[in-house]
């Protein structure tokens, strides 16, 4: 039974990759460099939009970050509301009260400005702005948005979600604690602004997790099934400027290069990873994400080089690879040494930057459905190297509980 459901799960995923080439995937326009939030009036007043939502989170509008864009907006005779009230997990119930704000105030395009939580939460809401009969539920997993969300620009204030440029929207259901997916093609933003003084402000903390994040991000798109010689390529660039560029975002946070290459990084591996997917490295942290709220970003990176452990040799070779970007292959080495290397490479880069290796707070009774729903999630749809089943999963779970 276990041969047949793999190749099932296999089989299910040639399909998709094969429907997916008929599907848009015309990247955001992008507008970079310092101050090139300030652009984005212009970009409203040729679509002769009048008012406008933004969306984003309360720690920033404390810290005055979207001040700025605020008052441009305003100055150009557009109106601007604010919603604020995104959760760190952006629930259903923040979806629907963007919504009604949205609606409220006559809105005709929506602006997302921080990480990944007030992207997910906006791409929701326009999603329910365009088809008020469908509830987000009923969008959950493949190509169920139906019709086109409003005019979407989306500002990234960390590097690692690579929101801005994916085709995903991950929410919480408040009552069941289940975090899950919506993905459409539909969901993709118009314009992503890449703005690195939007950056420097941000915590080591927040830095070094959000900049695993996008690492996760290119490694389980690379290492997956279902590449395109474009998401090679971008995930390629990104695992190589996230070497380069990460630890010293963490330790000199103004430094601009830093912030913008970091900028850059989650802007590849999101391109990598909207087409290419993920995999169980993310099937797990969401269900960390739902259960105990735990960021997503460091989620990600305590789980990632367990995961890849267990992949073991179905791995071995795109690691391996990688590794060459990540600056430490070795010619004279074999695939699973290099493969190996760039495992303990992302382990050492994880301890000198601050992360965890592994989580105290997982309960006991919570791991039957912590592997369920992971593998509801990765199965059948996530192009993996090797296939999990229960036993699998909850070993790997095991392995990165305190």
């Amino acid at each position: 039974m276990k041969e047949i459901y793999k190749f099932y799960c296999r089989f299910y995923q040639k399909a998709f990759k094969l429907a997916t080439n008929f599907l848009s995937w015309k990247a955001p326009e992008i507008i970079s460099g310092e101050d090139s939030v300030l652009k984005i009036p212009e970009v409203l007043k040729k679509r002769e939009i009048q008012s406008v939502l933004l969306v984003t989170d309360g720690g920033l509008v404390k810290l005055g970050l979207p001040d700025a864009l605020v008052e441009a907006i305003r100055k150009n005779g557009i109106k601007c509301t604010v919603f604020s009230d995104v959760q760190p997990n952006p629930t259903i119930t923040n979806v629907e009260n963007a919504k009604d704000v949205y609606l409220k105030n006559g809105c005709q395009a929506l602006i997302a400005m921080g990480g990944g939580s007030p992207m997910d939460c906006a791409k929701g809401a326009g999603a329910r702005v365009s088809n008020p009969k469908k509830t987000i539920s009923r969008m959950r997993g493949q190509l169920k948005v139906g019709k086109p969300l409003p005019f979407f620009i989306a500002i990234p204030t960390t590097a690692g979600t690579g929101s801005e440029t994916t085709v995903a929207a991950v929410l919480t259901d408040p009552n069941t604690h289940e975090k899950y997916a919506v993905n459409d093609p539909k969901l993709r933003p118009k314009y992503a602004v890449l703005d690195p003084k939007l950056t420097v402000g941000l915590p080591p903390h927040i830095t070094s997790t959000t900049g695993i994040d996008a690492l996760t991000h290119a490694v389980e798109a690379y290492i997956g099934h279902s590449n395109t010689k474009e998401t090679k390529e971008c995930a390629r660039k990104a695992v190589k400027l996230i070497f380069e560029n990460l630890e010293t975002a963490c330790t000199d946070g103004k430094n601009i290069e830093a912030r913008a290459n970091m900028l850059e990084a989650s802007y590849f591996a999101g391109v990598a990873f909207t087409r290419a997917y993920v995999g169980y490295v993310h099937a797990i942290a969401h269900q960390l994400g739902g259960i105990y709220s735990t960021p997503h970003g460091l989620a990600n990176a305590v789980i990632l080089p367990y995961v890849l452990e267990w992949f073991g040799e179905s791995a071995y070779k795109e690691l391996a690879e990688l590794s060459f970007c990540a600056g430490i292959g070795k010619k004279d080495k074999t695939d699973a040494e290099n493969a190996v290397a760039f495992i303990q490479a992302i382990k050492a880069l994880n301890e000198r930057i601050g992360i965890p290796n592994k989580f105290d707070f997982i309960e006991e009774e919570d791991i039957p459905t912590i592997v369920a729903r992971a593998l509801k999630e990765g199965n059948p749809l996530y192009p993996v190297p090797r296939i999990m089943d229960e036993k699998n999963c909850e070993e790997v779970i095991r392995s990165f509980m305190k």
